[in-house]
C-alpha cells in the first residue's frame, strides 16, 4: 500500500531533477549555447549589412545609368522613328507615368504619338469573349478573313483600323454590302453557339448604332461600302472595350503597348488568363501593323506576367522589362525601332532575354528633307542606282510588305 513517504520521495525526486537541470542550464551549457547564438546573430547581421551595401551600390549604379541614358538619349534616339506615327496602347493597370514618359521618347526619336488607346478591364474578362467575337465580326469589313479566337479576331480588326493601307481602302469598293454598316455578324462562323443571347444582341446594337452614326457623318471610307477605320474604333469604344484618345485611325506605323504594372490584376481574379489575352491581342496587332514593342517592369517578366508569357511563346514583337526609368525608356524605343525591320527581341534583365539592349543598334531613318537634299545635287549617283530612299523607305513599307 502506497503511503505518504512514497509521495514525499516522488516530489523530492522531481524537484531534485529540476534543480539539476537549472544548474546545468545556467552553468555548463550556458556558455556554449550563448556563444553559438551570438555567433549566428553576428553572421546574420554581417550578411544583412553586406546585402544593404550591395543594394545601395546597385541603386547608385542604376541612378548613374539613368543619368547617362538621359545624357546620351538624344544622340541614341535621334532619327530612329523619323516621320512615323506611333499609337500608345495601355493595358488595364498600366502605369500612366510610364506611358507618358515613353510618349515623350517617341517624340525625341522623331516620331509622333498619333493617339492613345486604353484597354478596358472588361475586354479581358472570360465572360466577354462571345460579345467580343460578335462585335468584331459585325464591324469587320471582311469578316471571312478573320480567324482564330475572339481575341485574335479583335486584335486583327483593331490593327487594321489603326494601320489602314491602300489594299484596305480599295477592298471596300467591290463588295458594297460587306462593309461595317451592314455587318455579317450572325452569318459567319464564330457567331454560332451564342445565337440570340444577350451578348449577341448587345454586339448587334453597338454595331448598328455605330454604322448609323457613320452614315450620318458621311464616314471616312473610300467610296460606297468602303472601310471606315474610325467607325471600327468607335464601335469598340461604344462596346466598352477600349477608350480612344486623339485620332489614331489609319495613322499607326508602330505601336507601343504598356503592360500591367506590378501588383495589379488586368482582368479580375484571373491575371494569368488576362495577360494571355493581352499577349494574343498584341500578337495580332503585330501581324497587322508590323512594329510593336511591349514595355513593362521586372515583375511582368516573371511568373504569369504578360512579358513572361510572351517570351515563353517566342513572340515576334519586342519586349522590354526595365521600362519605368530613363534607361528602360531608351531601350524600349531602340527595341521598337529594331522591330521595324526584324522580329523583336526580349531585352532587359529577366529570364530568356536576348540582351540588355539591341546589338547592333538600329539605324536612323532619314527625313524627307534629308533625302531631298542628298538627291538634288547628285543626278549621276542616282542614275548609277546609288540613290534611293535608304532605310527610311524600307521601314515605312514594312507594314505593307510583310
Amino acid at each position: 500500500m502506497i503511503d505518504f513517504r512514497y509521495h514525499l520521495v516522488s516530489i523530492i525526486a522531481v524537484f531534485l531533477a529540476l534543480t539539476v537541470g537549472l544548474v546545468l542550464g545556467t552553468t555548463m551549457l550556458q556558455d556554449p549555447l550563448l556563444n553559438t547564438l551570438q555567433s549566428e546573430t553576428a553572421d546574420l547581421r554581417g550578411q544583412t549589412e553586406d546585402l544593404r551595401t550591395e543594394r545601395d551600390v546597385a541603386d547608385k549604379v542604376n541612378a548613374g545609368a539613368d543619368e547617362m541614358a538621359e545624357a546620351v538619349s538624344e544622340d541614341m534616339l535621334d532619327g530612329l522613328l523619323t516621320d512615323l506615327g506611333v499609337v500608345v496602347v495601355a493595358a488595364p493597370g498600366a502605369d500612366q507615368k510610364m506611358a507618358d514618359a515613353l510618349a515623350d521618347r517617341v517624340e525625341e526619336a522623331g516620331g509622333e504619338v498619333v493617339g492613345r488607346i486604353q484597354i478596358a478591364g472588361s475586354f479581358l474578362e472570360g465572360g466577354k469573349a462571345t460579345f467580343v467575337d460578335e462585335l468584331t465580326l459585325q464591324i469587320a469589313h471582311e469578316p471571312e478573313d478573320l480567324t482564330g479566337s475572339p481575341y485574335e479576331k479583335a486584335g486583327a480588326e483593331l490593327g487594321r483600323a489603326l494601320a489602314v493601307n491602300e489594299e484596305d481602302g480599295d477592298a471596300g469598293t467591290g463588295d458594297g454590302d460587306a462593309g461595317a454598316a451592314d455587318g455579317p455578324g450572325g452569318d459567319t462562323e464564330g457567331s454560332e453557339g451564342s445565337g440570340g443571347d444577350a451578348g449577341s444582341d448587345g454586339a448587334s446594337e453597338v454595331a448598328s448604332d455605330t454604322a448609323s452614326d457613320g452614315e450620318k457623318d458621311g464616314g471616312s471610307g473610300d467610296g460606297e461600302g468602303g472601310y471606315d477605320p474610325e467607325a471600327v474604333l468607335e464601335a469598340f469604344s461604344e462596346g466598352g472595350l477600349i477608350t480612344v484618345e486623339d485620332d489614331p485611325a489609319g495613322a499607326a506605323d508602330a505601336v507601343l503597348v504598356i503592360a500591367p504594372a506590378a501588383g495589379t490584376s488586368p482582368g479580375g481574379d484571373d491575371p494569368e488568363t488576362a495577360n494571355a489575352v493581352l499577349g494574343t491581342v498584341t500578337a495580332a496587332l503585330h501581324e497587322e501593323i508590323g512594329a510593336v514593342a511591349v514595355a513593362g517592369d521586372g515583375p511582368s517578366a516573371r511568373g504569369d506576367g504578360m512579358l513572361a508569357q510572351a517570351r515563353a511563346q517566342d513572340s515576334a514583337f519586342a519586349t522590354v522589362d526595365v521600362a519605368g526609368r530613363p534607361m528602360g525608356e531608351v531601350i524600349t524605343i531602340l527595341a521598337l525601332a529594331e522591330n521595324l525591320e526584324q522580329d523583336g527581341g526580349a531585352y532587359g534583365i529577366g529570364e530568356g532575354v536576348r540582351g540588355f539592349l539591341p546589338d547592333p543598334l538600329p539605324e536612323r531613318i532619314e527625313s524627307s528633307e534629308e533625302k531631298s537634299s542628298e538627291e538634288e545635287p547628285s543626278d549621276e549617283r542616282s542614275s548609277d542606282g546609288e540613290g534611293g530612299g535608304g532605310a527610311g523607305e524600307a521601314r515605312r513599307t514594312t507594314r505593307d510588305g510583310k
